[in-house]
């Protein structure tokens, strides 16, 4: 078994992918209508499907908002400098929630961002 994705609902998929590919440097691998149902796909990532775990953003046509509840917690993603993609994503428009720094009880550097619907993604940088 390997894992294959991970589905956000978003609502605005166009916005969401912008947010994806040019500001955390996904690509966009596929995406698909479903007019029966009123629902669009966009499978981003850093390489393809077949060797890589991708998100699966979901937008449901007329739906602009979701609740996040108090389950989900973040997507996690390897960088080699946490502080430096900090910069990147703040200049590049991106919101940084939580700055580079060791995990608390740890020495990891981690840092936070969030996407344009709230949803965290944690940056934790690469271990030498």
């Amino acid at each position: 078994m390997r894992l294959l994705h991970t589905m956000l609902r978003v609502g605005d998929l166009q916005r969401s992918i912008d947010f994806y590919t040019r500001i955390l440097g996904m690509k966009v691998l596929r995406q698909s209508e479903n007019t029966e149902y009123k629902y669009t796909l966009a499978f981003v990532g850093y390489g393809p499907e077949s060797e890589n775990s991708v998100l699966e953003l979901t937008y449901n046509w007329g739906v602009e908002k979701y609740e996040m509840g108090t389950a989900y917690g973040h997507i996690a993603l390897e960088v080699d400098n946490v502080a430096e993609a900090c910069e990147r994503i703040r200049q590049a428009g991106g919101k940084v929630t939580r700055e580079a720094g060791p995990v608390k009880g740890g020495t990891t550097v981690i840092a936070f961002v969030e996407d344009p619907d709230g949803y965290k993604v944690e940056l934790i940088e690469k271990h030498a």
